[in-house]
């Protein structure tokens, strides 16, 4: 049997996850369209998506089939799978309901959130500006999503949870890339660090101004590649 591949650095970041591994294989796939690195249209092979994960091809099949049950990509017999496009409409619709979700669902948090556990975040808040200054977008993103939907957990409400994940995997973040490359990506993780700091003093109009402006930035990013 040859020789398994060096694991990419993507999955050891999941691998704090108590997930299976073709979860955590799932979340790295997701990370990858996310970001944009998996383009809209193209036919990529689970083999591959598997060397270049550096895993195995059967869990990469098995994942991307739980992304076809999402929308996220579509099988293309003897071929592979094809990541779907996302239009403008539905970006829009997405920052909408995204913003109607998230905003009073986090300003609500001022003052009732143990102060302990927003600062659980911190380290995940980090994350995102390190990931930021380095220019890597997969981790950037997976750090993002953690970072997120463990705040929203904190209201205490699975399914709301949930419908955020789902907007999030539905999403292109295609200005990551020009985000990177002109230094500006890192102002934008830095205001994960600004809302915690907001949440922790209590502060419920820094928080709103801090999300509102915060989405605002994210819709900018799920624009159509050029």
């Amino acid at each position: 049997m040859p020789a398994q591949p060096t694991p990419d650095p993507v999955l050891p970041v999941l691998g704090g996850k108590r997930s299976s591994y073709r979860e955590r294989v799932a979340d790295a796939l997701r990370a990858a369209l996310i970001a944009g690195e998996l383009r809209p249209g193209a036919v990529y092979s689970a083999p591959a998506l598997a060397a270049r994960f550096g895993v195995s091809a059967t869990p990469v099949r098995e994942a991307l089939l739980d992304l076809v049950k999402e929308g996220l990509v579509d099988a293309v017999p003897n071929k592979g799978f094809r990541v779907t496009a996302v239009s403008e409409r539905q970006l829009d619709e997405y920052t909408h309901v995204r913003a109607l979700i998230e905003t009073p669902t986090v300003v609500g948090l001022t003052g009732t959130a143990e102060p302990a556990a927003l600062q659980a975040l911190r380290p995940t808040a980090e994350e995102i500006v390190t990931a930021a200054a380095a220019g890597d977008l997969i981790a950037y993103v997976e750090a993002d999503t953690r970072f997120h939907l463990g705040l929203l957990a904190l209201a205490g409400n699975g399914h709301l949870v949930e419908v955020v994940r789902d907007l999030r995997g539905r999403s292109r973040l295609y200005g990551l890339t020009a985000l990177a490359e002109a230094g500006r990506l890192r102002a934008s993780a830095e205001e994960h660090l600004e809302l915690l700091d907001a949440l922790l003093a209590g502060d419920a109009s820094a928080v709103r101004a801090v999300m509102t402006r915060h989405l605002g930035h994210v819709r900018g990013l799920w624009a159509a590649p050029g």
